[in-house]
């Protein structure tokens, strides 16, 4: 007797295609994001520091500016007007913390309009957990 493994086939790679379709595109790419350590060491020597932007709920980076919750529209056009004044090559670095990457409201929105207003050396800082367990606790310099 010959078994027939085509319906078990055709669903295993429905299910696959399914998964494909259902992960979410960063707006960043892997080199876009700025270890912690790096962005301490700029701060710490003072040289080539770059434009650093708090896009959550608070400033806590020493030399950051606060712009507030990027998940507003109303901070999201506080950013525009900032960056405004900046070179299209200005490094700048955006920061939130407020919670993990995956769940994080406001930095999707935020570097998604840095893209597209053409900014090419945009970074975001890469705060895995939050800004207390990556940055504070690390002891990397605040406000």
């Amino acid at each position: 007797m010959k078994k027939n493994y085509f319906p078990i086939l055709l669903l295993i790679i429905i299910s696959c295609e399914q998964n494909q379709n259902n992960k979410t595109l960063e707006p960043w790419s892997s080199s876009q994001l700025l270890e912690p350590k790096l962005l301490s060491y700029k701060i710490e020597s003072g040289k080539d520091l770059p434009k650093i932007v708090s896009i959550g709920p608070g400033v806590v980076i020493k030399n950051s500016i606060g712009i507030g919750e990027c998940r507003y529209n109303e901070n999201i056009e506080r950013l525009r007007t900032l960056v405004s004044a900046y070179s299209k090559d200005e490094e700048i670095v955006l920061y939130c913390g407020c919670c993990p990457f995956k769940n994080c409201p406001n930095i999707r929105p935020a570097f998604t309009l840095m893209n597209e207003l053409g900014f090419k050396n945009h970074k975001l800082l890469n705060i895995k957990n939050n800004i207390k367990a990556d940055w504070i606790d690390m002891g990397y310099q605040t406000e």
